[in-house]
């Protein structure tokens, strides 16, 4: 009989944090792979370690078939020092682990959100015990630590520059979340032979709801509330439209949420907000039904015209009209598949005038066209389906 093909996906973030990286370990577990996955204590968005996990519980671990192992961590806090720490103790960990670990491997899959440096841990283990290692880049360093975090030394940017050829160099694939994504790494001398693109999909559960009898027009942005979601946008839009209609719907939780909800409440417009503490990724389609369109927005950076985020895909497969003040990929998408309305990032004026036009739109169509793509192009059995082959060396 033929051993199983074991997979050792790293990755600092996993379940209960909600990741899409989550859905992936139980599907691969579903086909008949054994999985292991080398993760940090959760403590992501919020930046203290969640109820019932620490240095000395639920290191060890067992969920859905996927066995998880949580290597030690700084908790992120709430400043850029513990957000070093964080990022550091998890590389230094997971060097340590991969010295003693008795885990056999045959392909290691890093889920590279930010930090990149996770990325070491995966690289070190492969090198060490001889698996492949597939990198699936979802952040660009060091162009993300330049924009959110605003970095700019070359004694660190350099760093990071050959850390990141170091991991590009010692992967076997390379599997990016846009095209854009691609097209940079081969910018960085790599093999295009090992750069795919791979979009991100959608679990099963983002599917469409109708709920009737909306009133007033309701805008939801779901996710991560950050500073690189340039939500600022929003409390400024409300400001202009006091005497309209409409109400902002926001779910979710992160380092910029605490000086959103006191912009709100400077700028007056308490009365035109909704605020929902962060959900269970399930009852997110049944927020968006309530709601009229959904919203996604960026700051006004290079980086981010390059990204495709992930509620992209969630929304479209919920068949949401989508209005999003963003540029570049996200653009593109949205125009090509006639599914919503953009507006131009940082631009205030612009999205009050882009929430004007949804509401005179024809967002049952929108709607219908936003789910019609989300099927042609970013299916989840079809995507799985793809990287099955190269699971198996196909």
């Amino acid at each position: 009989m033929k051993r199983k093909t074991h997979i050792l996906i790293v990755s600092q973030y996993f379940y209960p944090e909600t990741f899409r990286i989550n859905d992936m370990a139980a599907e691969w577990v579903k086909r008949g792979y054994k999985v292991t996955v080398l993760t940090g204590i959760p403590n992501y968005p919020a930046g203290k370690f969640f109820e019932g996990y620490g240095y000395t519980k639920n290191r060890f671990e067992k969920w859905n078939g996927v066995n998880i192992i949580r290597i030690p961590l700084v908790p992120r806090g709430k400043g850029p020092a513990g957000m070093v720490a964080n990022y550091l103790s998890f590389v230094v960990s997971g060097f340590l682990w991969s010295l003693f670990t008795d885990v056999n491997a045959d392909i290691v899959f890093t889920f590279e959100v930010s930090p990149m440096t996770q990325a070491l841990a995966g690289v070190w283990y492969a090198k060490r015990h001889h698996a492949k290692h597939y990198l699936y880049v979802q952040d660009l360093w060091p162009e993300n630590v330049e924009t959110v975090a605003g970095i700019h030394h070359p004694a660190v940017i350099g760093a990071i520059h050959r850390m990141a050829d170091y991991i590009y160099k010692n992967s076997d694939e390379i599997f990016a979340a846009s095209p854009s994504f691609a097209r940079a790494v081969c910018r960085r001398k790599v093999d295009r032979r090992k750069v795919h693109y791979w979009p991100q999909y959608a679990e099963d559960f983002y599917k469409p709801y109708r709920l009737e009898g909306r009133q007033p027009f309701k805008l939801i942005f779901t996710g991560n509330i950050g500073y690189a979601q340039g939500l600022e946008l929003l409390p400024k839009a409300a400001e202009r439209m006091k005497g309209e209609n409409v109400q902002f719907v926001v779910v979710g939780d992160g380092r910029y949420r605490a000086a959103f909800e006191k912009d709100i409440a400077r700028r007056g417009v308490r009365g035109k907000f909704v605020l929902y503490p962060r959900q269970d990724a399930r009852q997110i389609p049944k927020l968006l039904a309530a709601c009229d369109a959904a919203f996604l927005s960026f700051m006004d950076t290079r980086l981010f015209e390059m990204t495709i985020p992930a509620k992209l895909q969630s929304y479209m497969a919920c068949g949401m009209p989508v209005l999003a003040a963003a540029s570049g990929e996200t653009k593109r998408i949205i125009e090509r598949a006639g599914c919503g309305i953009c507006t131009p990032p940082g631009d205030a004026r612009g999205l009050v005038l882009g929430i004007r036009k949804m509401m005179e739109a024809d967002r049952d169509t929108m709607g219908r066209k936003s789910r019609e793509y989300y099927e042609k192009h970013f299916e989840r059995k079809i995507l799985l389906d793809w990287f099955e082959q190269y699971l198996e060396g196909i």
